[in-house]
């Protein structure tokens, strides 16, 4: 019989069709490769001089960014070595909001000096040990390094010095305004214990015409579609919030109704307008001078919500509807009557105003639990790049008010790290020491780029910067506004989130740690039927 005759090798094993790859040349050299192309995409965009991608999905959409987190979301990565690495960016979007480009450029020029090292016949066990041990001690430098710290979460003026250099890496000349209304908007929307502070509840809403100097905050909500009803404000009052939409349910059943001369006909709804002319009155009775719906509002309805002089919201998003009742303090009602006096909310004013000819409901509350941010500029792609820094920013926020420490930007704490590392490789016996010191190395990666993504040569710039931290000058990072190679980057307002970075560090290390573990890939045969799409959506 077939089965029982001899064949070589693990293929011999394995079902017709799979594959299997052995050894450092054929598996770990291949995934390390991988990994660096995918690094290679990101790290031209790393820093405020970092370059745009222009990115079509499998939809056929659009995508203008230097956001890693877009990136790696659209670009469908399929290899499983560099998907360790998307893994990670992931984790560190999900778990800080930022960094994301440090994730995947650091986990690159890791593992392409890991490959150096393997070139010259160090084995992989020896390399990770190495990482390992350095992995630990960057951790502990990286609490040495602390640069600045944020007393006041409530005072707008510390918030932008946090926030400025978050945004100023994906808005060179925007930072200035835009992280004043970043900042602004999430004191605003602080909580009494700012740990619980939540991202969910600084939104961004985008008018297409005019510019970023044109942008505000409001403290409620900004939505963009008008009224319903014919009232186009209201100040101070009650506001009802029905999930269901207002119209009075149909029956199930399809019937017949024959109808004998005009009286009837005339007589016909009169019925549904006298329900629905007690439903807007009780309604009206409980004090109430704003009207949200969830769902479709019935001509009826809105004559008697006109008759009675009530404002009428409709709203299409379940997901708005929650927000709303968050901003206003009221409870979605699910039955067609008044609401109880504890299902109410308020709001201090609710007007309809034109922006840039769309008009835009724009609710504002006492002491509201949600900002609006109402960002302006005249392309959708710029609209789309504004929101994702404005994403980051409030993150690093979020990051802020559980951790309030900040180190060094402009790669000076890299280089401040590798500087360190590289003297503690000096002590390290054995292989393990050339580990170590690839590690410093490979930190250079950040003042590297952002030099030469500034127009310096990379050369002179982290000469530069091993001189100065050889002084003890443990702030100075790449300067890239002026002529000059380097500056004093808290001086400056240079700043990177401390925890943020540790993260970043963390994640990075499992995933190069776990390449490095990996010396054989066994692929089964694919499975027939359509060829699967990333992340489960249908292929087109």
């Amino acid at each position: 019989m077939a089965m029982f005759q001899p064949q070589g090798g693990m293929n011999g094993m394995l079902k017709d069709g799979g594959k299997h790859f052995s050894g450092v040349d054929e598996a770990l050299i291949k995934n390390i490769e991988a990994c660096k192309g995918l690094a290679l995409i990101t790290k031209t965009s790393l820093g405020p001089y970092g370059m745009n991608k222009l990115i079509v999905n499998h939809l056929g959409r659009h995508f203008v960014t230097s956001d890693t987190n877009t990136m790696v979301n659209e670009l469908e990565v399929m290899h499983p070595a560099a998907k360790l690495i998307v893994m990670a960016a992931k984790a560190q979007e999900q778990e800080c909001g930022d960094a994301t480009n440090l994730c995947v450029s650091l986990g690159g020029e890791l593992l392409q000096r890991a490959e150096e090292l393997l070139k010259e016949g160090i084995h992989a066990n020896d390399v990770y040990k190495g990482y390992d041990l350095a992995k630990d001690k960057a951790l502990a430098y990286l609490d040495d390094s602390l640069a600045w710290t944020c007393d006041d979460l409530r005072s707008v003026e510390q918030m932008t010095k946090c926030l400025r250099t978050c945004i100023a890496s994906k808005q060179l000349g925007a930072e200035g305004p835009l992280a004043k209304l970043v900042a602004e908007a999430c004191v605003k929307v602080m909580p009494p214990v700012p740990s619980k502070f939540d991202v969910d509840n600084v939104r961004v809403t985008k008018v297409q015409g005019g510019n970023l100097t044109g942008s505000f905050v409001v403290e409620g909500m900004a939505i963009s579609r008008p009224t319903s009803g014919v009232v186009q404000s209201a100040e101070k009052t009650k506001v009802a919030v029905y999930a269901e939409g207002i119209d009075l349910g149909s029956t199930e059943t399809k019937g017949t109704v024959l109808l004998n001369n005009a009286d009837e006909l005339m007589n016909f709804t009169k019925d549904e307008e006298h329900k629905m002319d007690e439903f807007i009155r009780g309604v009206k009775d409980m004090g109430v001078g704003v009207v949200v719906s969830g769902g479709p509002i019935s001509d009826v309805a809105l004559h008697y919500i006109n008759k009675y002089k009530l404002m009428a919201l409709k709203i299409q998003s379940k997901f708005e509807l929650k927000r709303i009742c968050r901003t206003v303090g009221a409870t979605s009602i699910v039955r067609t009557g008044p609401p109880l006096p504890e299902e109410c909310g308020y709001v201090e004013s609710v007007k309809v105003e034109e922006i840039s000819s769309q008009k835009f409901s724009i609710i504002k509350t006492r002491d509201s639990k949600i900002a609006t941010i109402v960002l302006r500029s005249a392309t959708p792609n710029v609209l789309d790049e504004l929101e994702r820094a404005i994403d980051n920013a409030v993150n690093v926020v979020r990051c802020s008010a559980k951790d309030q420490k900040f180190v060094a930007g402009g790669g000076a704490t890299e280089i401040e790290i590798a500087h360190r590392l590289q003297q503690y490789g000096a002590t390290v016996p054995g292989l393990d020491q050339y580990a170590v010191l690839k590690f410093a190395e490979a930190l250079e990666v950040v003042p590297k780029v952002l030099a030469e993504n500034a127009g310096h040569s990379h050369v002179d710039a982290i000469t530069a910067l091993y001189a100065a931290h050889q002084k003890g000058e443990k702030g100075v990072g790449i300067d890239v506004d002026s002529g000059a190679l380097v500056c004093d980057a808290p001086e400056k307002g240079i700043l990177d989130h401390l925890e943020t970075k540790r993260w970043a560090f963390r994640f990075t290390l499992d995933a190069v740690l776990t390449v490095l573990k990996v010396d054989q890939i066994i692929m089964s045969k694919q499975a027939g039927g359509p060829k699967g799409g990333g992340d489960g959506r249908d292929d087109d």
